[in-house]
């Protein structure tokens, strides 16, 4: 199974974003993935007070445009995350598309990111996003995976629920920033991936420096072992990685830790 990892620049011009999305598509090893999946806040800064600015319906400009290129190609994709305009509401909302060019699944940020680091960083999504209010997963052709945006996976009850529901690989759109990235973005991944056993592929926008909220880059694919099998830099790039769903049921075998869950203890 491929898999595609766009990580673009954000811009403050909605069509020039997508614009770097349909040319990284254009690349051949991109044309051959089975999943392609983009960053968190692809088509707009990561500026809280502009989301309202920026929101569209789904379907709407930028959702028709990802129906395109997943048809055009015949992939599944997994559409980042954009402001989503809904009953006079903004969310963040991933669009997930099938190789037909089908929305087949959104998924709206169930966690929204509140953090107070003095002098490091203030964010307070609350204040201008409604949560979601339920778990994404998709059945698909290569089986079942999960879909979560970024602060979700700060949360380990999400996705061990996405695992135990038969998800197979969780994909997370994230943006991390500057000051929690270097400290959290890999070690919290990687553990989601070791407890859960699962492939978890996390993809965030390059590192803009003439941003107000620059993101962290560094994307990632990560396998059931905790083995990192791509990264990215701080830059616009496209990663490529093949995987093989056996190496789940291989995991397991040699370490059965979902076999050995005791939730009756747990909920004590």
């Amino acid at each position: 199974m491929k898999l595609a990892i766009l990580q673009i620049k954000v811009t403050g011009d909605k069509d020039t974003n997508l614009k770097k999305v349909k040319n990284l598509y254009k690349d051949s090893k991109t044309r051959e993935a089975d999943f392609v999946v983009l960053p968190e806040m692809f088509n707009c800064p990561y500026e809280m007070e502009r989301f309202g600015e920026f929101a569209e319906g789904i379907p709407g400009h930028t959702t028709e445009f990802l129906a395109e290129l997943a048809s055009s190609w015949e992939t599944y994709l997994v559409g980042g995350s954009i402001p989503e305009k809904a009953d006079g509401k903004v969310f963040n909302t991933s669009a997930i598309f099938n190789p037909r060019g089908e929305l087949i699944a959104k998924h709206r940020k169930i966690h929204l990111f509140n953090v107070d680091y003095p002098g490091r960083i203030q964010v307070d999504e609350s204040k201008f996003l409604e949560p979601g209010n339920k778990q994404t997963m998709v059945d698909t052709e290569f089986g079942k995976v999960g879909v979560a945006i970024c602060y979700d996976f700060r949360f380990p009850e999400l996705l061990r629920s996405m695992t135990l529901a038969g998800s197979k690989i969780i994909f997370i759109p994230a943006a991390f920033n500057t000051t929690t990235g270097p400290a959290h973005w890999k070690p919290v991944l990687r553990a989601r991936a070791i407890d859960n056993q699962v492939f978890v592929v996390a993809a965030s926008p390059a590192r803009n420096r003439a941003s107000s909220y620059e993101a962290y880059g560094h994307s990632i694919a990560i396998d059931p072992w905790g083995k990192v099998l791509v990264e990215a830099g701080e830059g616009e790039e496209a990663l490529y990685v093949d995987i093989d769903l056996n190496e789940i049921e291989e995991v397991r075998k040699r370490l059965p830790l979902i076999e050995d869950l005791r939730p009756e203890i747990y909920e004590n």
